[in-house]
């Protein structure tokens, strides 16, 4: 039996466009990695007894960090995936799966939102 593809075309036409509240940087790879303030009563007070640090970095691999870079609020899922089939190929494959995955994800964490 194939497996039935769960990606619905409208959802690919969603425009994704990062937070304005979470700061990013690049390090010399052109690496992207996501700035997030630990706020709050526990994290304050996991910050002096434990020293945990502050702000904690989520790095992002070759193929988020070149999505990342890209997310205006204009290209849609579709747009990006083209791009993306453009830089890396085959290695990109299966594309729009990867894709629709790696959106949840940074929409659960509120780093990204869609049009």
């Amino acid at each position: 039996m194939r497996k039935k593809n769960i990606i619905s075309e409208n959802y690919l036409e969603n425009k994704p466009y990062r937070n304005p509240v979470y700061k990013w940087t690049t390090d010399e790879n052109d690496m992207v990695a996501i700035e997030v303030e630990n706020k709050g009563v526990f994290n304050k007070i996991a910050q002096k007894l434990f020293k945990k640090p502050p702000v904690t970095y989520v790095h992002l691999d070759e193929n988020g960090s070149f999505v990342w870079k890209l997310l205006d609020g204009e290209k849609s899922i579709i747009d990006l995936g083209v791009l993306v089939k453009e830089h890396f190929g085959e290695k990109a494959e299966p594309l729009y799966e990867r894709l629709a995955k790696y959106f949840q994800i940074l929409k659960s964490y509120g780093f990204v939102s869609f049009k």
